[in-house]
């Protein structure tokens, strides 16, 4: 189940986040996703999305070409030893005709999600759980389960 916040605007009115994000901090943020997104060193990029307000835990692998949130990186906690694959993206708010959805996303501990998935807003992804290559991860992943596909569904 995604646990999201919706935060109604004006249809059209693209401009209505600067009354919720600092421009600055947004776009700190997204000089620091660039370079997460060409470090070829996990535990540097970890190092650099912690300056984004993200929570890495220790051991965690993030390899290259991910693509993280910069508007609400405070909302994403990757655990200790887990594995995000190549390609990644992690978002936690998504666009919608007027409507902003927002939601925490966790990444258990020893948990690995595959290349090229997406983890959308309000997802709790468990303990020594994997998500596999180039899956949506649209409801939560329970600790210890394989789920993959679009959208991904347990397996196995």
């Amino acid at each position: 189940m995604r646990r999201i916040e919706k935060i109604a605007y004006k249809k059209g009115d693209w401009w209505f986040w600067l009354k919720h994000k600092n421009p600055i901090r947004v776009l700190f943020n997204a000089k620091i996703a660039v370079l997460v997104f060409f470090c070829p060193i996990p535990s540097i990029s970890g190092f650099l999305l912690g300056l984004t307000g993200m929570k890495v835990g220790k051991n965690a692998f993030i390899a290259l070409g991910n693509v993280f949130d910069i508007f609400y990186p405070e909302l994403v906690e990757i655990g200790d030893n887990a594995i995000i694959g190549t390609g990644c993206m992690i978002t936690a708010h998504e666009l919608i005709q007027e409507e902003l959805r927002i939601g925490r996303i966790r990444i258990g501990n020893d948990a690995v999600v595959g290349a090229r998935s997406v983890v959308l807003p309000g997802i709790e992804i468990g303990n020594n759980a994997i998500v596999g290559a180039m899956s949506l991860v649209n409801r939560d992943v329970p600790d210890g389960e394989k789920h993959a596909g679009i959208p991904a569904r347990r397996i196995g």
